[in-house]
């Protein structure tokens, strides 16, 4: 049985009354059955649209695809998407219908989804229907496409990453002939767009079993991402390792925060090591891995079209991964005045994320990163200046001592925060205007400042 909200039962009732067939489907039926707040709420009806549309006359309606069959009913504010009965034929593109025939029959409209447990139908009082022994898959947590996992990739190549991803977020295994199908029908992924492609993986990512599908399917993402596959079984030789570079990256991505922009930078971080990588008396080394990475990162996420925001966080975090900073007030100030207080705690998270996916005696680092985190943290408790907009003066007061705009000002200016980073001055007004008066009497007095 599944709980339905009141806006569901409404929207099922509705139909029903009009004499029309209609159950929720998909996703807020299988979440459901694992015991998850469903998020949205699919309708599958008889009803044509037009039909539809009559049903819920005083209701606002969306046509949001009614090509395809589907409209979308707000009730309560809350948004039900409900399509019709449909069989879909010649997917031309490997991803689109290029034809829909709409059908009378659910078993047959069940026929046509990607996976078992996105098959199961429910009614209005959460009766099950299951036709494809999507409940059995449920249970067992497997991902297994309805009929012909071939033909279901065939339609639609997204699929593919689907499966992956649901493996990822789900916890579930890919069925055997799934699997299979899967990386025999990996290629197809090219005809997917590049923003289904980064939603896709970026859920993968966060999902609660990324470090086991990475590597179980990096070759499989590696169609879409051809520069995870040389990390694939390569060998670091270097005592800091005990995994090769793609298991050391699957650990790495497990140990991040689930957050996109940090489980984006855990997987792109050494992915620059196999082009920096050469020996040296049988240690393997990797120098200017991090800023070939950075390069590499760069690349690949505008070419996933991923907005600027996340791109430029991810690649400044791969650039900075294997930066060390000193265990000192002015050190991390620095940082903290370069990137960001914001960009210096995700630096220090990935870098807990990588120490944690390397050898047992490199753990001793986690001590020294959590005491990089408590100075930044007593930095800005103690509101401690480590920013120009900090500075208790600015370019105009020292214009009222006399000092021209220009670049002198500039120097000036970052000369008096150094100062105060470094605890030679008191971020005081007072003492910043006198010192700047002092240097600019000097200046006057000798050419050579």
């Amino acid at each position: 049985m599944v709980k339905l909200p009141e806006e569901a039962k409404t929207a099922l009732s509705k139909l029903r009354e009009s004499g029309f067939e209609a159950y929720i489907i998909g996703g807020c039926v299988r979440d459901s059955l694992l015991g998850k707040e469903p998020k949205d709420f699919d309708v599958t009806t008889s009803a044509l649209p037009d039909q539809t549309k009559r049903v819920f006359d005083g209701f606002r309606v969306i046509e949001t695809g009614i090509r395809h069959g589907t409209v979308t009913v707000l009730i309560n504010g809350m948004p039900i998407e409900i399509t019709t009965y449909r069989i879909d034929s010649d997917y031309a593109d490997n991803r689109h219908p290029e034809k829909v025939t709409f059908t009378k029959s659910l078993r047959e409209d069940t026929a046509r989804r990607d996976f078992t447990m996105n098959a199961v139908a429910a009614g209005e009082n959460g009766e099950l229907v299951d036709f494809h022994g999507g409940c059995e898959d449920i249970e067992k947590r497997l991902i297994r496409c309805v009929g012909d996992p071939d033909e279901r990739f065939g339609e639609d190549a997204l699929r593919i990453l689907r499966a992956v991803r649901f493996s990822s977020v789900l916890g579930f295994e890919i069925e055997e002939e799934t699997k299979a199908a899967v990386f025999r029908n990996r290629e197809l992924l090219s005809n997917i767009s590049s923003e289904r492609t980064a939603s896709e993986l970026i859920k993968l990512i966060c999902g609660r079993d990324a470090r086991r599908v990475l590597t179980e399917y990096v070759d499989v993402l590696a169609a879409v991402i051809p520069e995870l596959a040389p990390m694939k079984g390569f060998d670091q030789h270097n005592e800091h390792h005990i995994y090769d570079i793609l298991e050391h990256t699957a650990a790495a991505v497990e140990n991040a925060p689930a957050e996109p922009v940090m489980r984006l930078a855990a997987l792109f971080h050494d992915i620059g090591k196999p082009r920096c990588f050469f020996m040296r008396d049988g240690v393997g080394h990797f120098y200017g891995h991090a800023s070939v990475g950075a390069e590499m990162t760069s690349v690949i996420l505008s070419r996933l079209k991923l907005d600027n925001a996340t791109k430029e966080t991810a690649v400044k975090l791969v650039r900075l991964h294997d930066v060390q900073i000193e265990e000192t007030e002015t050190a991390v100030k620095r940082c903290m005045n370069r990137h960001t207080p914001e960009i210096f705690f995700m630096l220090l998270r990935l870098k807990r994320a990588d120490t944690l996916a390397q050898a047992p005696q490199c753990l001793v680092r986690l001590a020294y990163l959590q005491r990089l985190e408590a100075i930044a943290n007593d930095i800005l408790n103690r509101k401690e200046c480590f920013s120009m907009k900090q500075l208790a003066v600015n370019g105009r007061d020292l214009m009222d001592i006399g000092y021209a705009q220009g670049r002198e000002l500039g120097e000036r200016l970052n000369e008096l925060l150094e100062l105060v980073m470094n605890g030679q001055l008191k971020n005081e007004r007072g003492a910043l205007t006198e010192y700047a008066r002092s240097r600019l009497c000097r200046a006057e007095g000798d050419p050579q400042g």
